[in-house]
């Protein structure tokens, strides 16, 4: 899909982008390299993403698999070796999980938050060292929803979320001083891959819930973001914004 703004919004900076390959981290991808951003797609498979995203010159792949700590460390060498600086994280990579708290999997929570938070706080934890070199930088967290809306269902996920959110509240404060600005998008409904994984019924009456009545678009998302990490925005730090059709 065409980005709904045209222009250069993003040239000359560079992105890494996780979970690139698809859904709202695709849209976000291509928006951003539409304005002439050089984007790192951060992705657990290269040759699938290579497929899902049209090849250009400014598009490079690193493996990444948030299940496991060395290859987020990893990672981090893979991206330093494409290019010195990093001018835009956005953690947009994650796994959803529902189900009903008697019957939810210690286990499963536990892996849950090794890919939805503890990772992503080590990721974000080292690009951020690069832009504090360059005094300057972005960092854009992709939440949910789920955080305030308290479902059935929706215990694990919407916890990790909520922390997810509380660590991007204390990341813009502790790297204000370093020009890096901390903000999270959190999506309602969104017509991706993801989302067919709901309970069909839920995923109806959340829509329902909206004031538009009707899912997002990744688009919608990937403008946020591009908003977010355009020059449009420098005065903005330590915001949830919630693109959820009007949740309130």
């Amino acid at each position: 899909m065409i980005p709904y703004i045209a222009g250069q919004l993003a040239k000359n900076k560079v992105a890494v982008v996780t979970g690139a390959n698809r859904g709202i981290g695709k849209a976000i991808s291509e928006t951003l390299l539409a304005h002439g951003c050089t984007v790192i797609a951060a992705v657990r498979d290269i040759e699938t993403a290579k497929a899902g995203l049209t090849h250009q010159d400014n598009l490079h792949f690193v493996k990444l698999d948030l299940n496991h700590e060395d290859s987020v460390k990893s990672s981090i060498k893979d991206i330093r070796a494409i290019s010195k600086t990093v001018d835009i994280l956005i953690n947009n990579a994650g796994v959803a999980m529902g189900g009903l708290f008697q019957m939810t999997s210690m286990h499963d929570v536990k892996q849950l938050f090794e890919v939805n938070l503890f990772n992503q706080l080590l990721l974000t934890q080292q690009i951020s060292r690069l832009m504090q070199r360059q005094k300057q930088g972005c960092v854009i967290n992709i939440l949910s929803s789920a955080t305030h809306q308290i479902d059935r269902g929706t215990l694990a996920y919407g916890s990790v979320k909520s922390a997810f959110e509380r660590a991007s509240l204390s990341m813009a404060v502790e790297l204000a001083d370093s020009g890096i600005r901390v903000n999270a998008i959190a999506p309602g409904v969104t017509s991706t891959d993801m989302a067919e994984e709901m309970d069909e019924q839920a995923r109806i009456d959340l829509v329902a819930k909206s004031l538009l009545k009707k899912a997002a678009i990744p688009q919608d998302i990937a403008n946020t973001a591009l908003f977010l990490c355009s020059d449009l925005a420098t005065h903005i730090t330590g915001q949830v914004l919630n693109v959820d059709g009007g949740l309130i």
